[in-house]
């Protein structure tokens, strides 16, 4: 028995992937500290709940005190760190928590499993790190760090932290990078959620600039399928890039929701663009796929179905997380990556 702490796993990508392990492996024990905030849920996590190995704690990794002793008492020698601040509009109107928390408590987290003798660390991380792409190219796990967001600086201080560990003191680290993330249980602030409950309700769909920008698109299974073999077999010291070959400019994303829900396309409404836009992202995940025999199982016609599908049938979920007046603001002012 594997003992995990998993840090931010009331989260989306934190909370489908403990959800999806759970059903794998019998031989992991995983302990949850979550801070709940605004994106963390433990609705999310209601499969697994429970079952016997597992454990969640509610607290910040920042609190060195909280961390140590979730190590001594658990005996932690697996970390997978999910825990951050992950939306750009937000970073923009306030850096502080980002570099508190994605710097600060990435620290705490390096310096306890230190401490602690840890035979894995697991730094989930994501593609902004390396900053915007012209018109050709991929993402490789050697292109330069050029982040363009105060989120994506936080996410390339913490992997340059990590990978410091690794170097200074041997420490068994390993970094994931992935592209943009879409499924079941994701806060509704970012672009696909957002796009299928506006549509919904009949409301108005946001659209940055000329609605260009592109991503790469991989569904949230996928990559936890990812993390899972690169913290079995990834390489200490080594950074695996996950994506899966879907780029897409957002006006197209959605275009597709807008169809599959069968409204109409006045609802698209062009905005100004956000500050500091990345135009492109997209990623060559060939050195997972090479090394550790990883592939994506879904492609996006079938997982975007089934993410319109979820939203549908689970409308006590959206609802209560949108009950709070923030999230109009933020449609009206602001739209998600």
């Amino acid at each position: 028995m594997k003992n995990i702490l998993v840090t931010g796993g009331a989260g989306f990508i934190g909370s489908n992937f403990i959800n999806h392990i759970l059903k794998e492996r019998d031989d992991y024990f995983i302990i949850n500290l979550d801070k709940l905030t605004y994106a963390g849920n433990l609705e999310n996590l209601a499969e697994s709940e429970a079952r016997k190995n597992y454990r969640f704690v509610k607290g910040d990794i920042c609190n060195p005190e909280l961390v140590n002793y979730l190590f001594e008492k658990y005996k932690i020698k697996h970390v997978i760190n999910f825990a951050a601040e992950s939306h750009v509009d937000r970073s923009i109107l306030g850096s502080s928590i980002f570099y508190q928390t994605n710097v600060i408590g990435t620290n705490v987290l390096l310096e306890t499993a230190r401490r602690n003798e840890v035979e894995k660390f697991l730094q989930v991380s994501t593609d902004e790190v390396y900053g915007s792409l012209g018109a050709e190219g991929l993402f490789t796990e050697a292109t330069p760090l050029s982040p363009n967001s105060p989120y994506s600086s936080s996410k390339a201080g913490a992997d340059m932290m990590a990978l410091a560990f690794y170097h200074t003191y041997g420490m068994p680290v390993v970094l994931t990078r992935c592209s943009n993330n879409y499924g079941p249980f994701q806060f509704p602030e970012k672009l696909i959620p957002l796009m299928i409950l506006n549509s919904l309700n009949d409301k108005k769909l946001p659209v940055y600039g000329d609605g260009m920008n592109v991503r790469d698109w991989i569904y949230v299974i996928d990559h936890n399928r990812a993390i899972d073999l690169v913290f079995e077999k990834g390489r200490t010291g080594e950074v695996y890039n996950i994506g899966a070959s879907n780029e897409m400019p957002n006006i197209k994303i959605i275009q597709l929701i807008l169809q599959h829900l069968k409204k109409s396309d006045s609802l698209i409404e062009y905005v100004k663009d956000r500050l500091g836009h990345d135009r492109r992202y997209a990623i060559d995940s060939s050195k997972i796929q090479t090394e550790l025999g990883w592939k994506p199982q879904y492609t996006f016609e079938e997982a975007i179905q089934f993410t319109i599908k979820w939203y549908l049938k689970n409308e006590q979920w959206w609802k209560r997380i949108i009950s709070g007046d923030y999230l109009k603001y933020y449609e009206q002012q602001y739209l998600a990556r």
